[in-house]
């Protein structure tokens, strides 16, 4: 049975018990009326104390206790994270994080001796964000995708950073990041979707894809601007475990443990001129030490130039990069070189694009040496079918060494959500 709230009864007995009242011939004066109701809440509250049992007993007077020096100020207890609750069992609110989907399906045709045309579910890659403060912020990306030896799925975290943001001329990362060596790889990550083209260039290819850059690093990541007026100057510190090398079986990343004592120290420095709308000028140096098994400690530099434009629905990508290995025992210096150009342009929803990328590693490389040259042209065509949706279908013509010349088609539907 519902019970109507206290404040409610009067009014309730007033609207329901006045005209019977008034029905009896005689006019009720207001104290009669008031008696009335007085009565009628009386045997309500009886009614109510009847259905809820007898009262507790009243407990007995408690006894002085003597007096006693208050205790000393306890500090608050920190805040409890969202999720959990407080003494008094209310929930306590705490940092909100943002997460972002992103995926990508293929079919590949092609000629290449020794592949099979195939369905390819891309990588399923999961973004997520937090502010945790006024200067401190998290981002995480996790990856889960198939192994082309295996055909099984696995899981990686490419990236997990803890960031603290001073202002916009110092920022400092910690964790695993994406190495700022020239442009596309720190333009580009893990979803497709962002990316014109249905796969990187070769030299940013990523390392277990059989790319020679470290993609790639665990450490510290600093960046931020330099006082340059319009010319729009940035710069980028970052200091890491570097790549492994001496095992080709081991992880790629050095995520828990180093090899060696040595990190690898990269430095970049790029321009956004503001004369120059959508234009972004740069390049870095990257310096390590690898120890590949069966042959003498190397020293690797790694140096990056590009010029990029972005705007107006038109991309213009240029980018070369130099590998040099350097054999400690004997001096000698071993050069991998690589390059591309990328042209696209948004046409009402479509977009064309072409590329011709070019990598050349030296055969006596002691790491990368089996990889040799790849090059030559793409080219195809971008639809947006959705905000959050796109349709690619792209021809490439591939010259590889040990394989001659193979032509591929590829059709691919990438998202986000």
């Amino acid at each position: 049975m519902t019970r109507l709230p206290k404040r409610t009864i009067p009014i309730f007995l007033i609207v329901t018990g006045a005209p019977s009242l008034f029905a009896q011939g005689d006019k009720p004066t207001i104290e009669q009326l008031l008696q009335r109701l007085a009565e009628s809440e009386a045997r309500i509250q009886a009614l109510e104390q009847k259905l809820a049992g007898p009262a507790p007993a009243k407990p007995a007077e408690p006894v002085a206790a003597p007096e006693v020096a208050a205790p000393a100020p306890v500090a608050e207890p920190m805040p409890a994270m969202a999720g959990h609750s407080g003494h008094d069992g209310a929930m306590s609110a705490g940092p909100r994080m943002d997460i972002r989907g992103f995926a990508d399906f293929s079919y590949r045709a092609t000629d290449q001796k020794g592949t099979t045309n195939s369905f390819t579910l891309g990588q399923f890659d999961l973004f997520m964000s937090s502010k945790i403060s006024e200067h401190w912020s998290v981002l995480a990306e996790s990856v889960i995708a198939g192994d082309k030896q295996t055909n099984s799925f696995g899981f990686e975290i490419e990236r997990l950073l803890a960031t603290y943001r001073q202002n916009e001329y110092l920022n400092v990362a910690f964790g695993r990041y994406h190495q700022k060596i020239g442009y596309y790889n720190t333009a580009f990550h893990h979803g497709s979707f962002f990316q014109t083209s249905v796969a990187r260039p070769f030299m940013f290819e990523f390392e277990d894809g059989g790319g020679i850059l470290p993609i790639h690093n665990v450490g510290v990541s600093a960046y931020g601007k330099l006082p340059s007026g319009k010319l729009g100057l940035n710069w980028v510190v970052e200091i890491g475990n570097g790549r492994t090398s001496n095992s080709p079986t081991a992880e790629y990343v050095q995520n828990v443990f180093d090899e060696n004592n040595r990190k690898s120290v990269n430095v970049a420095l790029f321009a956004r001129p503001e004369w120059l709308e959508g234009v972004e000028i740069g390049g870095s140096v990257l310096k390590d030490r690898l120890y590949p098994t069966g042959f003498a400690k190397m020293g690797q530099t790694v140096s990056s130039a590009y010029i990029a434009y972005d705007r107006s629905g038109v991309e213009f990508l240029n980018e070369a990069v130099v590998v040099s290995n350097n054999l400690l025992n004997t001096g000698r210096t071993i050069h991998n070189t690589g390059f591309y150009s990328e042209f696209s342009e948004r046409l009402h929803g479509v977009r064309p694009f072409v590329r011709y990328e070019y990598l050349n590693v030296n055969r006596q490389d002691p790491i990368f040496g089996s990889i040799g040259r790849r090059s030559g042209p793409l080219a195809g065509m971008r639809f947006e079918v959705g905000e959050f949706a796109a349709l690619k279908v792209q021809y490439d013509r591939t010259y590889r060494t040990g394989y001659g010349v193979a032509n591929g088609l590829t059709g691919q539907i990438s998202f986000a959500f």
